[in-house]
């Protein structure tokens, strides 16, 4: 109906053009208008994806400018997965997704404290996003073809590449995939992880029986009290879960993985400058870490460099921040607040913390892994 509305529109603006041009004698001449560039709100239906998300109105517009007079970055997260995004007993979000939302308001605002930290559940997570309730998702959240076009969302740079496992207690016996064959399996709403166990299970001729939950707390709840016989999410989820647990040790993580799941930041369809931003800013934590450079010596290196790409990157040259539409210190006050991504991991996931998952594929690619960055240039 909206579309509708709009080439309505745009069909009687045209035929008043045309009344105008043709009526009245003689013609006359006037000075050219000034130019007005104005800022537009536009809500665009899209249709409803699978994996039980619905469709919702899409807001698009000026990001970028709503987060600045507003004064803080709306970011979309979650409360209940230690490491990732955990809501602390002192009212605090800490975890390695709250740290990119963190990234994001110091390259806005020169100030990782501006954000206002939203969770939300798997299940709303994307409608809270369509309907302009968040401005940034950054929840675990993995790119897939059907997100990525039918739910009005972008999917910016993958900051965690992960994959689905199971966890079971010791004493069940429980050693491999076809050891769950009949048994009861938990597992979280509105997820890829639902259709990931139908799909592997189906394929495999086992079968099993569901346990759906709206939160992480709900079904590993469920798990521990013994209703269901697995508990099933990203690798990260079941470490990050299990250190919550009454007795982690009763626990183990099988070594199958049936998925690939890349984390990352979205982005509603319509912005592309917001895009961008978001982008940029997670590469630039990549490229930090590549360069050597973190946020006790940033300052020094700031001072020293003569590698003409860490110059663009710091705002030394280049102008670059004003590509962006944002301060040329931009990417030197993500490092300085927030640091480059290896101090990101090492801080939610390094091996001193409790929540601690080997970097793997999150290595840099000099380093044998995935992480790769384009030049800011």
């Amino acid at each position: 109906m909206q579309r509708k509305l709009l080439v309505l529109f745009a069909l009687l603006m045209v035929s008043a053009l045309l009344v105008t041009a043709c009526g009245g004698g003689g013609v006359q001449t006037q000075a050219a208008p000034e130019k007005i560039i104005e800022t537009v709100i536009v809500t665009v239906e899209v249709p409803a994806a699978g994996g039980g998300e619905a469709a919702q109105p899409v807001v698009t517009g000026n990001t970028l400018q709503a987060v600045k007079d507003r004064g803080k970055v709306v970011c979309g997260v979650n409360s209940s997965v230690p490491g990732f995004g955990f809501l602390n007993e002192d009212g605090s979000f800490s975890g390695f997704d709250v740290d990119f939302c963190k990234v994001l308001a110091a390259a806005i605002f020169g100030d990782p404290n501006k954000v206002e930290y939203r969770p939300v559940t798997a299940k709303e997570r994307f409608t809270a996003l369509q309907t302009g309730e968040i401005d940034v998702l950054i929840r675990n959240t993995t790119w897939t073809l059907t997100r990525d076009t039918e739910l009005g969302t972008n999917f910016t740079a993958t900051t965690f590449y992960d994959g689905q496992g199971f966890i079971v207690t010791k004493d069940s016996g429980i050693t491999t995939l076809e050891d769950l064959d009949g048994a009861t399996i938990c597992v979280g709403a509105g997820t890829t992880t639902e259709l990931n166990l139908a799909d592997t299970f189906a394929a495999r001729g086992l079968s099993y029986t569901p346990l759906v939950f709206e939160t992480a707390d709900e079904a590993t709840g469920a798990y521990e009290e013994g209703r269901c016989d697995s508990y099933t999410t990203d690798k990260s989820g079941l470490v990050a879960r299990r250190v919550v647990m009454a007795d982690p040790s009763a626990h183990v993580i099988l070594e199958e993985t049936i998925s690939k799941e890349p984390l990352g930041p979205v982005v509603r369809h319509g912005d592309d400058q917001w895009y961008d931003i978001v982008q940029w800013t997670v590469y630039t934590t990549f490229l930090a870490e590549e360069y050597g450079i973190t946020s006790a010596n940033v300052d020094d290196i700031k001072a020293s460099t003569e590698n003409p790409d860490i110059k663009k990157m710091l705002g030394l040259e280049g102008e670059m921040g004003a590509k962006l539409g944002l301060s040329n210190d931009w990417a030197y006050n993500i490092i300085k607040y927030v640091g480059n991504y290896a101090e990101i991991y090492d801080r939610n996931l390094g091996p001193n913390t409790p929540t601690y998952i080997e970097r793997g594929l999150n290595q840099l690619y000099t380093n044998g892994g995935i992480l790769y960055a384009p030049p800011i240039r």
